[in-house]
């Protein structure tokens, strides 16, 4: 990882704005807050954090107040919505609050750590990149990050038959519709913020097949797109909303994708 004076040098001017989409989050959300929290302060990088949540009935919207006391309106900002309406859109709802240059979108259930979000952005500064996405299945960046020694991205607490559907659905897309990204179902990404709402005006998809079409329209608009490897972490506290109806909806996104893309 880059030190904080790499960082700075790097980031100079620069604010950083993170979209946590919630449901259900309220054991999560303080321990992802304060490790951005942390990463960023660090890497004396600016940020803030919108919050978009989805009437979770579980208190989530309370402990995010509590959150904004802690660290300030203008670190914290409650952006809550009717109900379940999707992430897309939860993505867009956020994107309306960003006052930052480039957005990151991650999950607020542990998966993603924020400590992989510095390389990222060196990643991005390095090559000017429009899209930074982290992968679990390189052991490398793409391009190559100079100057800083990375972790082989891998995924841990899932048992045999999810890595199974996850690489596999992978690789379906990646044959079917070559994007050259080798990682497209993941959701820890870092946008210049008007690419980010250029891309996602367009995008069709629901459901798990959201942030596959968002890299494939990525790529067929002519943005640059950088990888670098993540460990993604099972949810510590909820439960895991994939299903047989996911892994559906997925192949017919594809294909449908295929067919208009």
């Amino acid at each position: 990882m880059a030190s904080p004076f790499e960082m700075t040098q790097l980031s100079s001017g620069l604010k950083y704005s993170v979209i946590l989409p919630t449901y259900n989050e309220r054991k999560n959300l303080p321990i992802i807050v304060w490790l951005i929290s942390k990463t960023f302060t660090e890497n004396e990088l600016d940020w803030e954090i919108i919050i978009v949540d989805d009437a979770s009935p579980d208190g989530t919207q309370e402990v995010a107040k509590q959150l904004i006391e802690v660290y300030g309106e203008d670190r914290i900002l409650l952006k809550p919505r009717a109900g379940k309406l999707g992430l897309g859109t939860a993505y867009i709802h956020g994107l309306n609050f960003c006052t930052g240059n480039f957005v990151i979108i991650m999950d607020a259930d542990f998966s993603h750590h924020p400590k992989f979000i510095p390389e990222f952005i060196k990643l991005q500064q390095q090559y000017n990149l429009d899209i930074v996405t982290g992968t679990r299945y390189r052991s490398s960046t793409t391009p190559n990050l100079r100057g800083s020694h990375v972790t082989p991205g891998g995924v841990y607490g899932w048992d045999l038959k999810r890595k199974v559907i996850s690489r596999g659905a992978n690789f379906f897309a990646d044959t079917v519709l070559n994007p050259g990204v080798s990682d497209l179902t993941g959701s820890f990404r870092l946008y210049r913020r008007e690419v980010l709402r250029n891309v996602i005006s367009q995008v069709q998809s629901k459901g798990y097949v959201f942030q596959m079409e968002m890299m494939a329209r990525a790529r067929a608009m002519g943005y640059t797109v950088g990888e670098v490897p993540i460990t993604f972490v099972d949810r510590i506290f909820g439960e895991s909303k994939l299903g047989a109806d996911e892994i559906v909806g997925f192949a017919k996104g594809v294909w449908a994708l295929f067919t208009s893309i």
